[in-house]
């Protein structure tokens, strides 16, 4: 069995789910995560966004912060992973259209 895939985490997930707007998101994780958590999980998204627009690794850590392990990460994510990256930078992208 899979060790993320437990029920506490799916209740998670249905709680981030039932959350409506950018606002109660804001209220959740703010009490649930430190700031720099969800800094970090923010930055790796923009990492996974520049990565997909063909931004090389340096730029991206100079304009992220971050290191070149964990852009490394997210790449690896983007081309080995379960597409999470992807569908989200999609559904983003038809957000913006």
């Amino acid at each position: 069995m899979n060790k993320l895939h437990t029920k506490e985490v799916d209740t998670l997930f249905e709680a981030i789910l039932s959350l409506k707007s950018v606002d109660e998101c804001y209220k959740f994780f703010e009490d649930a995560c430190t700031i720099k958590e969800v800094l970090e999980i923010a930055q790796r998204l923009k990492a996974a966004e520049m990565l997909t627009d063909g931004v090389n690794y340096a730029v991206i850590s100079k304009e992220t912060g971050m290191s070149t392990a964990t852009i490394s990460r997210v790449n690896r994510c983007l081309e080995y992973g379960n597409g999470g990256y992807a569908m989200i930078l999609e559904r983003l992208a038809k957000k913006e259209d």
